[in-house]
């Protein structure tokens, strides 16, 4: 009886070590990214496709500590493992603070800019792209106001690069200007937002028609140029540039 006994407790305390026993480490999942490389008309785009069903766009400007932001790192840095990308995510003045209608969390922290003035804001029609539950839009500025939309989230800039499907009568077919351009605009009715920047230096007119013939995105928003920059770490991008005012991106819900 002591035999089995004895028998049965070694057992137990084989099984007990066993379970104790460091187990090989596990390689970490691999980030999944919603940005590739999209071709259109001779020039390469990152494009970052997201459905709103599934993540939650939104737009970042200040930090707990009431500063900008300021770089797509830091805000990768404080978001974390969340922050599935982000871009500049719009037009901002010398204090970084944005240049038009600003809202974050439903509260509007910058109001909604009908002035007239330099600069591509200025090159009217400009537009909003904004955010309400788990739906999309981007909007010239007039139709905005008149729809009286209370966004969770919304950014303005300008140009408007598509307007129902048509390119914005005042960009040229390809004028001379070339700069790397970032953009947002938004599909099935607008579940689905898509923000895509260009790789080399490209004209408005090209960069109108990726989001109107290629994208297919009836309506399309010119969030920047020059500074435009992109952080993915789905694909080991986080990109450097001047410091930043307000900034768009995608996180996990």
């Amino acid at each position: 009886m002591m035999s089995l006994r004895r028998a049965f407790a070694g057992a137990m305390l084989f099984a007990f070590a066993a379970g104790l026993a460091p187990q090989p480490a596990r390689a970490a999942p691999a980030v999944a990214s919603p940005c590739k490389a999209v071709q259109s008309e001779g020039e390469t785009f990152t494009v970052c496709t997201v459905d709103l069903r599934r993540e939650r766009v939104r737009v970042f400007w200040l930090g707990a500590d009431g500063l900008p932001y300021s770089s797509l790192s830091t805000l990768g840095e404080k978001i974390g493992p969340k922050l599935s990308f982000a871009m500049n995510g719009g037009m901002y003045d010398k204090g970084q603070a944005p240049v038009g209608l600003y809202v974050e969390e439903g509260r509007e922290m910058k109001g909604v800019s009908t002035a007239n003035g330099p600069g591509n804001f200025h090159l009217k029609p400009n537009g909003i792209f904004y955010v309400k539950g788990e739906r999309a839009g981007v909007a010239d500025t007039a139709r905005y106001l008149r729809q009286k939309i209370k966004p969770d989230f919304a950014t303005q800039s300008g140009p408007m690069l598509v307007i129902d499907g048509k390119i914005h009568p005042k960009i040229s077919t390809d004028g001379p200007s070339q700069k790397i351009r970032n953009g947002v605009g938004v599909r099935d009715d607008g579940r689905t937002a898509i923000f895509a920047i260009s790789e080399r230096p490209v004209t408005f007119g090209s960069f109108a028609r990726l989001f109107k013939d290629t994208l297919g995105c009836a309506n399309a928003l010119f969030l920047d140029g020059s500074v435009s920059s992109l952080y993915a770490p789905g694909i080991n991008r986080s990109d450097i540039s001047r410091p930043l005012g307000p900034l768009v991106g995608a996180v996990a819900k």
